[in-house]
């Protein structure tokens, strides 16, 4: 009778949580972020996933000296074609050199310069910080632009004019050329026909030595300038005859010049704080400081004051009207999440607070059409490629809350993982399969869509990656392998594929190398894993390794570069390392110096044992065993030769204190990522 009892409770129970699965399936946007700390997940928890922490060497929120050196740029340092900061995947490190250095030399108390002098932030900085070397990976790269405040302290009344800047009708048009081809696809910020005839109307005043309105030179000069940074420093000489640099600075000085006049800070007009987003565009790329994250904070501002966070629908706003609104709001959101990934520390937008919906995937020219369309196609149109890039960027800023809900344990992994598997599954319905990859724009589409969708993965998951307190399950690390190695591979192909060479510019916006550095440290540890050669062929073209380095050095010098590097960087800023992270690495400093060096070697992960330690801490050149479930590895378990066969139950160790295994809900896992896709890693 007990047992019939809870056999009929178990089927109410799989039928309500079929009809939530129902009503969720049928909402709009029903995966838009929920604020955080408002929702709970009353499923039942795993008994496995009760104990998981994320590693405590990343944390939010920065710190620094008050006597640190202002004039020193705030980017971080180049290495290779990735530029690395403080804040690496939207966390601050502080003790990226030290986490490095265990890797390379297993003790935190090796973190050494080659001149034997120490890196930690509180040590002085090494004599070679003023060499030529040192001022070329410390200095902005060639892709920065840096913004001006002079527009937003201005009164409108500047003494230049707009003759200073505007080229001739002929390589105006041709610039706007550019951006049509070049930028309009990627970065869709107008309605293409009614800003054409803006810019008819522009040039039309200029013809008749009328001065065009300030919102009108704005939006105009944003879109040359865009046009201009998005073509090589060779099409530039040979189109125009003079550098990328010269016009870059022309047309830059004119929009900041535009703006100004059309009273930026103060205006109402949508038409001005278009032409603000549109002058963000070329600037908030690959490398962003801190002043184009206050930049971004006030046209965040600015768009709230005039309503675009509410849905133009809601005011009686024309379809073209609300089209553009739409444009605008979503931009502004896809520049929070960038600049807070950039320089943090978390994103401004809750997606509690705003009702703007996404503009339809219809074609421009049907919004003006007699009855224009109240629904998206079902086909590939020009918004297409933008609405990929807005739902994706929405469903980082889920992340982004899922993960601070992680932490308090008000979600499981599982179901964070979960929810991004289904997001990429209704990203495939929804736009993938009207794909046609003979069309480059729509190959574009495709290798953008994997690439954000399959970096959630790593930002749910890096913080586990050998985390401090726990190892974690090999297949759980498969996941991040194949994620990351793809990301790789596909924004590769968009900077090298000639096809795609005209939206190469903004490869930077969009993905940054930083699962380079991650996928570095695992085939460090792992160097017989099945995809070092396609991981190695992605790390030489990031890090631009030379060609003299012997292959079996190439890991060592990738991680003493960065190691040596990070360590300069962070001691010229002066930055700070919470207390409770200078214990666990005073700690775990202890306990290196006391064990014995015959000690036999440790699986991976094991350099550091016990709950504290560093997060990227292997032993070089260690393996570890596939285990199906929730098994703890054991610390003397001998390399393996080949691929370790499979289980059949979960396999158990005999218990070691402090010795804790990240464990997942294998049965879900199994649904979302199907054993076949994930295979046993080693070669």
């Amino acid at each position: 009778m007990r047992l019939t009892e809870i056999k009929e409770k178990m089927g109410s129970l799989e039928r309500v949580l079929e009809q939530d699965v129902a009503r969720n399936s049928t909402r709009p946007q029903s995966w838009k972020a929920d604020p955080e700390g408002e929702q709970v997940d009353f499923a039942p928890e795993p008994e496995d996933e009760k104990n998981l922490e994320p590693t405590p060497l990343a944390t939010v929120d920065a710190v620094y000296d008050d006597d640190a050196d202002d004039d020193l740029a705030d980017l971080g340092f180049a290495m290779g074609r990735m530029r690395l900061s403080d804040r690496i995947g939207g966390f601050f490190r502080p003790k990226m050199a030290e986490e490095m250095s265990v890797s390379l030399n297993g003790d935190v108390a090796d973190s050494q310069s080659q001149d034997g002098k120490s890196l930690t932030p509180e040590a002085p900085i090494p004599h070679y910080v003023t060499s030529p070397q040192y001022n070329k990976f410390l200095a902005p790269g060639p892709t920065y632009i840096a913004p001006s405040s002079s527009f937003f302290f201005s009164s409108g009344q500047s003494s230049a004019s707009l003759i200073d800047y505007l080229p001739s009708k002929i390589i105006a048009n041709r610039l706007l050329d550019q951006y049509w081809l070049a930028v309009h696809p990627i970065c869709r910020i107008v309605h293409r026909p009614s800003f054409r005839r803006r810019y008819d109307a522009f040039w039309a005043d200029v013809e008749m030595g009328v001065e065009p309105t300030g919102s009108l030179q704005a939006v105009v000069f944003a879109a040359l300038f865009s046009g201009v940074v998005s073509m090589s420093d060779d099409a530039v000489l040979m189109a125009f005859g003079t550098s990328k640099k010269d016009l870059v600075d022309n047309f830059q000085m004119g929009a900041e010049t535009a703006l100004g006049r059309a009273n930026v800070i103060r205006t109402t007009k949508v038409e001005t704080l278009q032409a603000l987003v549109m002058y963000m565009i070329p600037l908030c790329r690959g490398e962003i400081s801190r002043s184009h994250s206050a930049l971004v904070g006030t046209a965040l501002r600015i768009a709230e004051c005039m309503g675009l966070h509410r849905d133009g629908t809601e005011y009686g706003f024309g379809p073209v009207e609300t089209h553009v609104r739409r444009l605008i709001w979503y931009h502004i959101c896809f520049l929070d999440i960038r600049t807070c990934e950039a320089q943090g520390p978390r994103p401004h937008i809750r997606s509690d607070e705003f009702d703007t919906q996404f503009p339809l995937n219809v074609d421009d020219e049907e919004l003006e059409a007699l009855d224009p369309p109240t629904t998206s196609a079902s086909r590939w149109t020009d918004m297409t490629l933008t609405l990929i890039r807005m739902e994706a960027n929405e469903m980082c800023r889920v992340v982004w809350v899922d993960r601070l809900r992680l932490e308090k344990k008000k979600v499981s992994l599982t179901a964070v993982l979960g929810k991004i598997e289904n997001f990429r599954k209704t990203m495939k319905d929804k736009y993938l399969r009207f794909i046609n990859d003979n069309i480059p724009v729509q190959h574009l589409g495709r290798q953008i869509c994997e690439i954000v969708t399959l970096r959630m993965h790593i930002m749910v998951l890096h913080r586990y990656h050998n985390s401090v307190a726990y190892q974690i399950p090999d297949r759980l690390r498969q996941i991040i392998i194949n994620s990351g190695t793809e990301i790789m591979e596909r924004a590769i192909s968009i900077e090298t594929s000639p096809a795609l060479s005209p939206w190469a510019w903004y490869s930077s916006a969009i993905q940054q190398y930083h699962t380079a550095l991650l996928l570095m440290m695992e085939i460090y540890a792992f160097p017989n894993r099945k995809e070092v050669d396609r991981i190695w062929r992605c790390l030489e073209y990031v890090f631009e390794i030379p060609a003299n380095i012997p292959k079996d050095q190439r890991g060592r010098w990738v991680m003493t570069e960065v190691r040596d590097k990070m360590g300069i960087y962070i001691a010229s800023r002066k930055v700070l390392a919470p207390s409770r992270m200078l214990e666990r690495i005073g700690n775990q400093s202890t306990r290196s110096g006391n064990t014995s060096s015959a000690s036999p070697p440790a699986a991976v992960g094991k350099v550091q044992q016990g709950n504290e330690g560093i997060a990227y801490g292997y032993a070089p050149g260690a393996t570890s065993q596939h285990t199906p479930g929730p098994a703890t590895l054991r610390s003397d378990a001998p390399p393996l030769s080949g691929p370790a066969p499979q289980a059949t139950m979960p396999v158990s160790a005999p218990s070691i204190q402090g010795d804790k295994t990240i464990d997942i809900d294998w049965h879900e896992w199994d649904k979302l990522f199907p054993p076949d896709s994930n295979p046993n890693y080693m070669s």
